[in-house]
This record gives C-alpha cells, sequence and structure tokens, in this order.
C-alpha cells in the first residue's frame, strides 16, 4: 500500500503556546472575559525548522471585531516577530489575504465573530512561503503582467479620453473590483496542480475585462495570448473560485466567456 506523507521540513509541528496578556483580569470589567485562541502559521525559512502553529490568546472585548485586528494586537503586544501583509483595512488592496479556518479571504473583512472555537491562520495555500503568512506571489503577478492588463488601441489617442457609453461601462461592472488578492486562483486544485502553465482564475478574469472593453482595440491578440491548452483550458469549472473571492466576483462565468469567444471566432 502507497503511503504519501509530506518531507519532513514541510509537517506543521506543534508550536508555542503564548501567555495571555497580563490586562486579562476580572478587576474593574463591566463584561466577563471573552477568550478566543488564534492557532498562527510560524514558518522562517533563514531555520533550519519545519513550520509550526503557535497560539495566542485574545481577549475579544479589548480587541477590534476583524481577524486583522487580533493579528496586529498579537503583533503589537505579544509577539512582534508575527510577520504578515497588510495596508488599506478596508478590502480594497488585497495585502492580506490568508487562509483563515479553511477558507482564503480577507482578514481585514473577516469577523472574528464569525468562526466558534479556535481560528486557525494559515498564509494562502500552495504558494512558496516567504515566512509566516507571507506567501511569495510574484509569480501569480507575472502571470498577471503577462495579459498586458492595461488598454490597447491602434488608432491615434483622442485629444481628451477614450469615450464609452454607460452601457458599454457598465459590462465591466463584476470584473473591475477585482484587487488580486489571489483568494481565488489559491483555493483552484488546476492552479494547484499546473500554477505555472495555467494562468488562474483571477488573471482570467482580468484578461475578460479588458476582452470586453470597447475602447480596447487588439481583441484578437488577447485571445492568442491565452488560447493554450493549459493557460486557459485548465478550468474544469470547480467553482472554488467563486465561492471564496471576498470581493462577490464569479471568476468562473469569466473563464466561460473566455471559451466562448474563442469559439465564435472559429466559426
Amino acid at each position: 500500500m502507497v503511503q504519501l506523507r509530506l518531507p519532513k521540513n514541510s509537517r506543521v509541528g506543534k508550536g508555542k503556546k503564548w501567555p495571555q496578556l497580563k490586562d486579562m483580569s476580572k478587576a474593574g470589567r463591566s463584561k466577563p472575559i471573552d477568550l478566543k485562541e488564534f492557532h498562527v502559521y510560524r514558518y522562517d525559512p533563514e531555520k533550519d525548522e519545519p513550520p509550526r502553529l503557535d497560539i495566542y490568546t485574545l481577549d475579544l472585548n479589548d480587541c477590534g471585531p476583524m481577524v486583522l485586528d487580533a493579528l496586529l494586537k498579537i503583533k503589537n503586544e505579544i509577539d512582534p516577530t508575527l510577520t504578515f501583509r497588510r495596508s488599506c483595512r478596508e478590502g480594497v488592496c488585497g495585502s492580506c489575504a490568508m487562509n483563515i479556518k479553511g477558507l482564503n479571504t480577507l482578514a481585514c473583512t473577516t469577523s472574528i465573530s464569525d468562526f466558534k472555537g479556535h481560528i486557525g491562520v494559515y498564509p494562502l495555500p500552495h504558494l512558496s512561503v516567504v515566512k509566516d503568512l507571507v506567501p511569495d506571489m510574484s509569480g501569480f503577478f507575472a502571470q498577471h503582467a503577462n495579459i498586458t492588463p492595461f488598454l490597447r488601441t491602434e488608432t491615434p489617442e483622442p485629444q481628451h479620453e477614450w469615450r464609452q457609453s454607460r452601457e458599454e461601462r457598465a459590462q465591466l461592472d463584476g470584473l473591475y473590483e477585482c484587487i488580486l488578492c489571489g483568494a481565488c486562483s489559491t483555493s483552484c486544485p488546476s492552479y494547484w496542480w499546473n500554477g505555472d502553465r495555467y494562468l488562474g482564475p483571477a488573471v482570467l478574469l482580468q484578461a475578460y475585462r479588458w476582452l470586453i472593453d470597447s475602447r480596447d482595440e487588439l481583441k484578437g491578440q488577447r485571445l492568442d495570448r491565452i488560447e493554450d491548452p493549459f493557460r486557459l483550458y485548465r478550468c474544469h469549472t470547480i467553482l472554488n473560485c467563486t465561492k471564496t473571492c471576498p470581493k462577490g466576483l464569479n471568476p468562473a462565468k469569466a473563464i466561460s466567456e473566455i471559451k466562448k469567444m474563442m469559439i465564435e471566432r472559429q466559426t
């Protein structure tokens, strides 16, 4: 019988259980203590140690409502070595994308109250880890750059702006809102298996955004660039991408529309 095991340095082991903050006493409190454990993935490539799960306990009465608030409190008051990305705190930049309780999402828009029991926090799956909760997104952004995500035209540039009707502009709704957090692509099994060749849900949604932009004039070249057995057709409509998108977008639909375009230009 075949036994499949992770390499030794990839197995997540038990880490340190950090002591509770000293101010977690009942004295002078109007509310009872509301403790929540956070099991956070820790990994430092500069140390010859496997990854581990450290446990931090917070009183939610002294913490903001979002998972990012908890991580910031841990970093600021308990363990300054904890590493993660964050910027806007408003679900706009996509920096704090991570796997929280098994779901790829944004830490800044995910409420602690959505979960019962302890909350496990991991980096986005199936990417190399730079440190702790920081994944290596360089390959992801290289794929995005490959689809030329900007307006391309052949006619002379107008004196003012490229015009669109309201109806043409409305076609971009549900596409332009993508913040390239990578939550959808890293939830896709096809991307796990072929991440070096398959463009993935996020990049293909971005490609479709430019394909249907009425101002763009190089639709044929764009389709040529992604018509490939791996770049486009590794999508098997598993729909993890649509389920996990923190912005409520539908990458699977965008991919199916690109496939329709491929068929239409052959007929």
